[in-house]
């Protein structure tokens, strides 16, 4: 038998179950981090015990959508559930990414329950230097 002592978590747990799991019309949502790196913006979700297999990315136009199903594990007939704290069902998230990213070039990587996503910031919006040009040169030139 588990002992919960953590009333907090009893409230967040009766939050869940009262909206129930998330489905592919109402999914739940995921937390996540985003941050810049360099030439590259990184955005990282929690999707712990999600299959790869589970997981749905899709950008249309500046929209990315990424989507994950988590399924209760496989039980044996005579298993009896104790506790059951681990949301399941359907989680999504929608982020509207700048004109200033290169979406033709977005790279994935899933590991230890971690979705990261690498988004190159697009050559047209990178930093660069202008030279610029003395007015007497610009005479000679035009002479």
């Amino acid at each position: 038998m588990l002992m919960r002592t953590d009333p907090f978590r009893e409230l967040d747990r009766l939050a869940q179950h009262l909206m129930g799991p998330g489905t592919w019309s109402r999914p739940s949502a995921m937390p996540m981090d985003a941050y810049r790196d360099g030439d590259q913006y990184v955005i990282a979700f929690d999707l712990p015990g999600i299959d790869p297999d589970a997981l749905d990315i899709a950008v249309e136009r500046n929209m990315l959508t990424v989507r994950a199903e988590r399924r209760p594990l496989p039980r044996s007939e005579n298993a009896q559930t104790e506790l059951s704290e681990r949301p399941l069902g359907v989680f999504s998230r929608q982020i509207v990414l700048a004109d200033t990213l290169d979406t033709e070039r977005i790279a994935a990587d899933y590991e230890a329950g971690v979705l990261t996503l690498s988004i190159p910031i697009a050559e047209r919006a990178r930093p660069r230097k202008i030279s610029v040009r003395s007015t007497g040169e610009r005479r000679e030139l035009d002479s």
